[in-house]
């Protein structure tokens, strides 16, 4: 029997929506680990379609609560990073890999703040150099394209890149301190959509590529890491724990495709299943 796994979770609540915490924690229990959350904000919706949305900022209440469970002797197998607001949540964070990881804890960091060539509502590039210094300190870094780019100070190319440009980037993100990267949405060919995966010493790139389909979701970035997250902790190395999550993130959408009413996120719960099954092989 596996030895039971708790992993910690860093990232905001976007309480309608399917993302941040609210797809973190059902995937990754439902992978079979004991998941803890800490909130970095509470957003009434995501930003993504959505207007009037409410906002709260929680970057205070962190301090004290990483003090009490570290008083209480609580650690964690993987810390998780998602969607972080500022700057000073991202030195919090370093905070709590100091603090609350066990020995040998693996510490994963999405840096989700930009996408398609263009920061996320509120981010500048001062926070995409801060969110460098993260992922500096990560054993698996997350990112797409223009993260990777904004992170490197590499011009973006949206497409028609190469591999040479591919091998570049993951390369000046590992010199950054990570040690492995997987990065989301290479394409090097129309109608395929895939992962790149390189850690220090590798000679070679590794890929999986699927169908890309015609119609994006929502959501789809936090569903990746999340499933990423439940693999890499159940055991499985990065390529398949990448190769896993990219199914089940595909299943999802190819769910949500068929209902032009859900506009606003991915029908992930109901390919929940095919994630469980393919972890207990």
């Amino acid at each position: 029997m596996e030895q039971d796994k708790r992993v910690l979770t860093v990232q905001d609540i976007s309480c309608v929506g399917q993302c941040s915490l609210t797809v973190a924690l059902p995937i990754i229990s439902a992978c079979g680990i004991e998941t803890a959350i800490l909130p970095s904000a509470v957003l009434s919706t995501h930003t993504g379609g959505f207007s009037g949305w409410t906002f709260r900022d929680l970057t205070d209440d962190i301090p004290a609560i990483v003090d009490h469970w570290q008083k209480e002797k609580l650690c964690f197998d993987a810390i998780y990073t998602g969607y972080l607001g500022s700057k000073r949540q991202i030195e919090l964070v370093k905070d709590m890999f100091a603090r609350l990881g066990t020995p040998d804890a693996l510490k994963i960091v999405d840096p989700a703040m930009a996408d398609h060539g263009k920061l996320y509502y509120g981010f500048d590039e001062a926070f995409a150099h801060e969110m460098a210094t993260l992922v500096g300190t990560a054993d698996i870094a997350l990112p797409n394209i223009t993260e990777a780019a904004m992170m490197t100070d590499t011009p973006y190319i949206g497409e028609g890149y190469d591999e040479s440009y591919i091998r570049t980037l993951m390369d000046k993100v590992l010199a950054l301190g990570a040690k492995t990267v997987v990065l989301t949405g290479v394409s090097y060919r129309a109608g395929e959509l895939g992962v790149a995966v390189l850690s220090r010493g590798d000679a070679e790139i590794s890929y999986y590529f699927h169908e890309k389909l015609q119609k994006s979701c929502h959501g789809t970035g936090d569903i990746f890491a999340s499933a990423f997250v439940g693999a890499i902790v159940r055991g499985r190395d990065p390529l398949a724990a990448a190769t896993v999550a990219a199914d089940f993130t595909l299943a999802g959408m190819r769910i949500t495709q068929k209902d032009d009413t859900h506009w606003y996120g991915t029908k992930f719960e109901r390919a929940l299943p095919m994630l469980v099954n393919e972890l207990n092989k």
